[in-house]
Parts: C-alpha cells; sequence; structure tokens
C-alpha cells in the first residue's frame, strides 16, 4: 500500500510535466493545481519545493500569458505563506524577482497575484522583508496604490505594511518612495477593505520612531482619520485605534497633538463600544498617553477614562486584555496623589490587589497588577481608598499602605477620627510586625498620632488583661 508522502510525489510528478504542455489551457490549469496544493498544507508546500517545480515555474514566468502568470504567482504566494524557509525557497529560485517583473505587467489580475505573493514573503522577517526591496518591489508597489482597481489597492496596501513592520530601515525604504502621502489620501475611501489595509499600514511605519510618526502627522491624516472611530467595519477601528497608540507612545508632544484633534473622547468612546482585543489598541493608548506626564494623565482622567478602564476590568476575561488595562491604570496613578485619588475613588485598588492575589491571574497579570498597586500607593493620600486594604493585603503591599496612613493621619484630625471609628487603628494594632522594620516604623508613626490609652484600648489582649486587673482588684 502507498505510504501519503508517495501519493504526494506521484501527483507532484504527474503535474510537473504538464506545466510545458504545448496547451496554454492544460499549463495553467496544472499550475492552478499545485497552487491550491500547496495552499493546503507546509507537507503540500514543501513537496512543492522538493519536486523542484519552482525554478520552471519561475523561469516561465516571464514568457508566457497572462492567466498562466496569475496561476504561477498564486503557487508562489501558496509555498511561501507557510514559513520563513518555504519562502526562502522562492527567493532563492529567483522568485521575487520574477514576481517583481509581474508588477510590471499592463494587466491588473497578474499585478494583483504578484502583490500578494511579494506580501506573503515579506511578512515572515527583515531578511525576507529586504529581499523583496532590494529586487526594487516598493516603488511599484506604490504605484499600484494608484490603480483604479479596488482589490489592488488593498493588496498593495497590506503588503507594503507587511515590509514596513520589521525594522525602521525598512519603513523608512516605503516612505522614501512616498507612500504616506498616497495612503493617507485614501483614509475616507469607502472601501472598508482598503481602509483597514491603509490604517495599518500608516501603523506599521509610525511604530518604529518620532520622526517616522511625525510624518504621518504631517500627511494630514488627522482629524480626518477620527471619524473611521465610528466605522461600521470594526477591524477599520480597530487599526485607527493602534495608529493612534503607535503616534502617542514616542513622545507628549506628539501625544498632546493627538488630543488636540479631539481623540482623546473618541478613544475612550471606542473602548465603550467594543470587547475583547478589539479594546487592546484603546486601552494601551490610554495608558501610553497618561505615561507622559502629569498633565496628560489628567487630560485622561477629565475625559471619564479610569471608569472606562474599571469596566473593561471588570467585563473582560481573557488574562492578557486584564493586565493591558491594569498597566494602564498604574500609568494614570502613579503621578500625584490627585491622580491616584482618581483611581481609588473607581474602587480600583482592592480590584488590583484582588488580580494580584489570584492564583488564577497569569503570571503577567499579577506582576503587572503588583507594580500598579505599588506604584499607585505610593501616591495615594485619600483614606477611604486605602482603608479596605488594611485588611487583606500581604505584608509587602500591607507595609505600602499603612506609610501612607503614617504620611496622612500626623496632618489631619478628621482622617484620625474615622480611622479610629472605622476600625483602622484597631486593625493596625493586629499587624505582627518585624521589630525595627519599615512596617513597625511606620505603625509606630501611627500610634503617635493618638493618646496612648486609646492605642492601649485597641491594642489585642488589652480587654483580658483589664478582666484580670478586675479579677485581682481588691475593694478598700
Amino acid at each position: 500500500m502507498m505510504s501519503q508522502r508517495q501519493i504526494i510525489q506521484g501527483v507532484m510528478s504527474m503535474l510537473r510535466p504538464l506545466l510545458l504542455d504545448v496547451v496554454p489551457n492544460i499549463q495553467q490549469t496544472a499550475a492552478l493545481a499545485l497552487g491550491r496544493l500547496a495552499d493546503h498544507s507546509d507537507d503540500l508546500a514543501e513537496a512543492v519545493v522538493k519536486e523542484d517545480i519552482l525554478p520552471q515555474l519561475v523561469q516561465s514566468l516571464a514568457s508566457q500569458n497572462r492567466f498562466y502568470k496569475k496561476a504561477a504567482a498564486f503557487v508562489l504566494r501558496a509555498v511561501a505563506k507557510h514559513s520563513p524557509e518555504l519562502a526562502q525557497a522562492v527567493v532563492a529560485c529567483g522568485g521575487v524577482d520574477a514576481l517583481v517583473l509581474c508588477l510590471e505587467e499592463f494587466d491588473p489580475g497578474v499585478k494583483e497575484a504578484a502583490t500578494w505573493a511579494l506580501g506573503y514573503i515579506a511578512r515572515h522577517n527583515a531578511m525576507l522583508s529586504q529581499s523583496v526591496v532590494d529586487a526594487g518591489a516598493v516603488p511599484l508597489l506604490v504605484l499600484c496604490l494608484l490603480e483604479p482597481e479596488i482589490a489592488l489597492k488593498r493588496i498593495a496596501a497590506s503588503t507594503l505594511s507587511d515590509i514596513c513592520k520589521h525594522t525602521p530601515e525598512l519603513a523608512q525604504t516605503v516612505v522614501d518612495t512616498g507612500a504616506i502621502a498616497h495612503l493617507a489620501q485614501m483614509i475616507l475611501n469607502p472601501d472598508a477593505k482598503l481602509k483597514r489595509q491603509v490604517f495599518s499600514a500608516l501603523s506599521q511605519i509610525s511604530k518604529h520612531s518620532v520622526n517616522l510618526a511625525e510624518m504621518v502627522i504631517e500627511a494630514e491624516i488627522f482629524p480626518a482619520a477620527l471619524t473611521s472611530l465610528r466605522d461600521q467595519d470594526e477591524y477599520v477601528r480597530k487599526n485607527v485605534a493602534t495608529l493612534m497608540r503607535e503616534v502617542v507612545k514616542h513622545s507628549p508632544e506628539l501625544s498632546q497633538v493627538i488630543i488636540n484633534y479631539g481623540a482623546l473622547s473618541g478613544v475612550i468612546d471606542y473602548v465603550n463600544d467594543c470587547r475583547g482585543n478589539l479594546r487592546l489598541p484603546g486601552i494601551m493608548m490610554l495608558g501610553y498617553l497618561a505615561a507622559h506626564s502629569e498633565n496628560l494623565a489628567m487630560a485622561v482622567i477629565i475625559s471619564k477614562g479610569v471608569p472606562q478602564l474599571a469596566l473593561c476590568l471588570s467585563e473582560e476575561s481573557e488574562h492578557h486584555i486584564k493586565a493591558a488595562t491594569v498597566w494602564s491604570i498604574g500609568q494614570i496613578g502613579q503621578h500625584t496623589p490627585e491622580h491616584a485619588k482618581a483611581v481609588a475613588t473607581a474602587h480600583l485598588l482592592p480590584k488590583l490587589l484582588e488580580l494580584y492575589m489570584d492564583a488564577s491571574s497569569s503570571e503577567d497579570l499579577q506582576a503587572k497588577s503588583k507594580k500598579a498597586l505599588k506604584s499607585i500607593l505610593q501616591k495615594c493620600t485619600y483614606v477611604p481608598g486605602l482603608e479596605p486594604l488594611l485588611y487583606d493585603a500581604p505584608s509587602n503591599i500591607l507595609k505600602h499602605v499603612v506609610c501612607q496612613f503614617s504620611k496622612v493621619l500626623p496632618h489631619d484630625s478628621k482622617a484620625r477620627r474615622l480611622f479610629v471609628t472605622s476600625g483602622g487603628l484597631k486593625k493596625v494594632q493586629e499587624i505582627e510586625a518585624e521589630p525595627g522594620s519599615a512596617l513597625q516604623e511606620h505603625i509606630n508613626a501611627i500610634n503617635n498620632c493618638f493618646p496612648e490609652e486609646l492605642v492601649r484600648y485597641y491594642t489585642p489582649g488589652y480587654s483580658e488583661a483589664l478582666l484580670e486587673r478586675l479579677d485581682n482588684y481588691q475593694l478598700a
């Protein structure tokens, strides 16, 4: 009985001579069959490579008709898509140069098929992308953006995005051909799939450096791009939010430019209106924005960003989304007591503690919750927000909570009274701290804010001591 590998080899050896058949229709059908086989799995794609079919396809690309060229480009794309190794096999047999020649064809279908294949080669890694660039593809891909066919525009923008994503140098090569201006002209195109790719390409350019992000901003895509935050297509909305995230992460100045266009309220509405991974770029944009400065963090607070992040934390179940949300909350609350109070009044400190202590939380979520909690606590002077943590926090968090009380209570008589009546002082006396430790020093500082007899009254064992004195008391 024949093995699967033998069957595959048999099929390939039957199809290969058909590529050289004198009847063009048979050649095209054979190439199409090979493409569909290679597209199906990486094993079949490897079989196409091992049977030495690629050099034959590449060689005939230059001389055959447009129908064969489309089929041959489809085979190269189907092989390249599976792995960097298979894509390298396409490069090694001269596939990239042959595909670039196809970009100069008159027929838009041939250009589209070649662009698809180049995109699948470029997306794997920087080295493969560089081979596409070195073959002279980028200027021709930019020209494809100017073609009237929407399908060709889409795949050209997608391929440029795949080239840009790897390194600043590759992105700069695309920018140097004038791609940004041509992409910017298409942001209001009614075709949703085209807009997805346009905003993706602009994001991949912007992410690498301040200079590249500034060039995207200078193309005057804002505030027009903000209308796409309300686009009917969810992936258009996501890619616009991603673009803004990639711009604001670089500097306070770029963040301020985006805010001046009214982007902040738009992103908060976007986060409110979507769910799951679609929320991520919006959540992270708020965090990057807040991280830069007190003023930008306050802008997020004023725009009601904190309650929205609190909602995300309660609604989302995926740990990576929760981790991103926690990180953004930490960036907002870390600056001043006022920023920390905005987080505390949204009842987020107990939630952060819960996520940190939950054994089912991912390692990343626990680490980010701990870091956010500590950074906010070090600024928080809002007593009602701090107090719930006295009862549940482990010692490594508790020391920060007690430390904040030791800073607030000496200067606030109302807070001292509230601290007693709410049971805070009693709880502090129950904390077991190492003598001479920082925690013990903070407890001593708190106790010094109250009369000695009051502190003794709440000290564990004091009531038993009183009863014992009563038992031993002798009437005169």
